[in-house]
């Protein structure tokens, strides 16, 4: 595709969504699925369909939203998965259990992560998916479960069945925690085992694309941060997008903030992305 096409299709896909209202944009979801139950803890997946019925089995996308592993609310990615959905997509925003309600780390978000992508790749049947097929998307700390869960070899759900892989098969992160390292966003709550749960120093061959959106102002992420880890995606022969948006600050990206300005171009953007990689119809088809 030319960059002149490109830029065609992302300004019909702005110019979509800015008719779009708010109501349109705040739904509830469809259906809610138990896909994982910890001594009295039930993890559920906050579910969006299509509208309408499909022969094939549809592309699927998992949201993790953020909070810094503390707290957060699935309903963060509720437009996200809406968005999706109206576009054929099945869509859902994941709860996992955080440290101010279960008293949790870092690790178990990544394991209950992990758990559930299995556990929609294990039910691609019945939920009329594409088992290879299956996004893994997040903001902040939650972009460190989806990115997490496709680098890092260990931290499955002790007794969980490894049969089935957890490692989605594209990324779409929004001002991801990727490094973990001694420099990097949360090392304290990891210490000296950040080389188990840090996607930097994880990546390795079979990685899944990724595209990445990133404001400079971010102070939680640095810039340079988000430069190397595309790079070390594209020294693995990965597509690396990475996008920055200029004096802009974590979580930029929401629906609500800017008068909905960075939501729209990062949705139009993370469209295009999927349409690529095979998980949305592409405009010509």
């Amino acid at each position: 595709m030319s960059p002149a096409q490109r830029t065609f299709i992302v300004v019909a896909i702005l110019f979509s969504l800015s008719s779009i209202t708010e109501a349109q944009q705040r739904p509830d979801p469809n259906r809610k699925i138990t896909y994982k139950v910890v001594g009295e803890v039930e993890l559920q997946l906050h579910v969006f369909e299509p509208k309408a019925k499909a022969k094939e089995p549809r592309a699927a996308i998992v949201f993790f939203f953020g909070g810094g592993w503390n707290g957060g609310s699935p309903s963060q990615f509720y437009p996200h998965c809406r968005h999706l959905a109206d576009q054929g997509m099945w869509a859902a925003a994941a709860e996992y259990r955080v440290n101010k309600t279960h008293g949790t780390t870092p690790f178990e978000c990544v394991a209950d992560g992990k758990s559930a992508i299995r556990f929609v790749r294990s039910h691609a049947k019945e939920l009329h998916v594409d088992p290879n097929r299956i996004a893994a998307s997040g903001g902040s700390a939650g972009g460190h479960v989806a990115a997490a869960v496709a680098t890092v070899p260990g931290l499955d759900e002790r007794g969980e069945s490894q049969e089935i892989s957890c490692r989605p098969n594209a990324l779409v992160l929004f001002n991801p925690v990727y490094d973990n390292g001694p420099d990097g966003y949360g090392h304290s709550r990891v210490a000296d085992r950040y080389e188990e749960i840090s996607p930097m120093h994880n990546i390795r061959d079979g990685i899944p694309p990724a595209i990445v959106f990133l404001g400079t102002e971010d102070k939680l992420i640095p810039v340079d941060t988000a430069k190397t880890f595309q790079a070390k995606m594209k020294e693995r022969g990965a597509d690396s997008r990475l996008f920055l948006y200029e004096g802009q600050p974590h979580g930029f990206f929401n629906f609500g903030r800017s008068e909905n300005q960075y939501y729209e171009e990062t949705v139009a953007e993370m469209d295009e992305f999927l349409r690529d990689h095979g998980f949305l119809t592409k405009a010509s088809d």
